[in-house]
């Protein structure tokens, strides 16, 4: 599992409701070097051959800097199998929200461990409308055993239940969540030593 430490602008964490909030511009992780060497030269191909690296286990990270958008994202901690993320300019104008399917967060020192599932919903930034994103990826992912029989039910489910949060504008879509902005005057947290070794 691919895990990352992120220099975020600001994080606010809720025992009461559960969930994550995490915004960031310019946020440090690690990232599959697929994946990155597809943004640096605009081949997705290099992205797409990196899922029989994942299903076998032999992907390599290397360091990561998130840019040209500001991301707000919100990770359920109840064992939920979706998070949310705002993405927006840096100016501050909403570009889209992403449901992300995953499989669910887990607590480690240096903060959150997840799995990416492939397949997302991207939702317009008023949710009135929304439509899937790299179901040839997830079909992919199912054909060479990354994604298990277990995460296949389990993200079926996790798609139902926030198609009807979408629809109801509840959880994570209910105000004021989708226009959620942090206040100005939180300090800027500051990752602790050896955060960038990846440990439970």
């Amino acid at each position: 599992m691919a895990r990352g430490a992120g220099r975020c602008s600001y994080v606010q964490c809720s025992t009461e409701f559960s969930f994550s909030i995490i915004g960031a511009n310019r946020i440090h992780d690690l990232a599959p070097t697929t994946w990155t060497t597809a943004l640096r030269t605009g081949d997705d191909t290099t992205r797409k051959s990196g899922l029989e690296s994942l299903a076998v286990g032999t992907w390599k990270l290397e360091p990561w800097v998130w840019r040209h958008t500001v991301l707000r994202s919100r990770f359920d901690t109840t064992g939920e199998w979706f998070s949310l993320h705002h993405f927006q300019t840096p100016a501050g104008e909403p570009l889209r929200l992403y449901v992300n399917f995953e499989r669910p967060v887990t607590r480690t020192r240096i903060g959150i461990d997840t799995l990416d599932l492939l397949v997302d919903l991207v939702v317009e930034p008023d949710l009135s409308s929304a439509t899937w994103k790299d179901e040839d990826e997830y079909a992919h992912g199912r054909r060479l055993g990354f994604i298990t029989d277990t995460d296949h039910r389990a993200v079926e489910q996790a798609c139902e239940r926030a198609l009807a949060l979408l629809q109801d504008r509840a959880g994570p879509f209910a105000a004021p969540w989708p226009a959620w902005t942090p206040d100005p005057t939180w300090p800027l947290p500051e990752l602790p030593d050896g955060a960038d070794r990846t440990a439970r």
